[in-house]
């Protein structure tokens, strides 16, 4: 199936926090849901999640992208994490609603909010992307701990220059990790690194596909 033959469906959900918003892009015999939210400085647009979008539903996973009650009032800027784990909360009725296994996702301060929500919330599994350790010049105030208390398997992809964190700056533990070769917290390769963002994407996109199927 192609990204263009893909189901699209659009659902707005009441939250505590306020509606949010559900993009659907439904797989035609799915095998679980990846639920995916947004980082603090941007939407479901940014490139990684757009790939997951285009990619994974051929795979038999039904992609569910999770726009916060914030982003979805046109607020310029994101609440606390514990408004965004309201939000997020409100969502996973819906989410479950189809009777798939669901994974846990998000990209920045949508995967610290994965983390920090996947045990209580019953998620089969936590998919972190650009995973803010720290913030920039500042590794001292490190947030590994709610990485590293998500409670079910887990996998990090982290660009390899990523300000907020380099994947050899993470602790040891129970989740696997994988490399964007000179990606940014975007994921955005320089030019000079003779790597392409389709072959970033790819790269992206084809370590959370392998990590899926091994999941069910």
């Amino acid at each position: 199936m192609s990204a263009t033959e893909t189901e699209r469906r659009v659902e707005t959900v009441d939250t505590d926090a306020g509606p949010a918003r559900i993009t659907w892009l439904q797989a035609r015999e799915p095998r679980l849901v990846l639920a995916v939210g947004h980082g603090a400085g941007g939407g479901i647009e940014s490139r990684d999640l757009r790939a997951l979008g285009a990619a994974l539903p051929a795979h038999g996973v039904t992609v569910a992208l999770v726009e916060q009650p914030w982003r979805v009032a046109g607020k310029k800027v994101a609440p606390a994490p514990r408004t965004l784990d309201t939000g997020w909360r409100g969502v996973w009725p819906a989410l479950t609603a189809p009777g798939l296994p669901v994974v846990a996702g998000g990209r920045s301060a949508g995967a610290r909010v994965a983390c920090r929500t996947a045990t209580e919330l019953g998620a089969r599994a936590v998919l972190a992307l650009a995973f803010p350790l720290h913030l920039p010049g500042k590794p001292e105030k490190s947030r590994a701990d709610e990485l590293l208390g998500a409670g079910v398997p887990t996998l990090v992809v982290q660009g390899g220059n990523d300000p907020f964190g380099r994947p050899a700056e993470f602790p040891p533990g129970e989740y696997g990790i994988t490399e964007v070769p000179y990606g940014d917290h975007g994921f955005a390769v320089p030019k000079k690194s003779g790597l392409t963002e389709e072959r970033a994407m790819e790269i992206l996109t084809d370590a959370v596909t392998a990590w899926l199927t091994r999941l069910v």
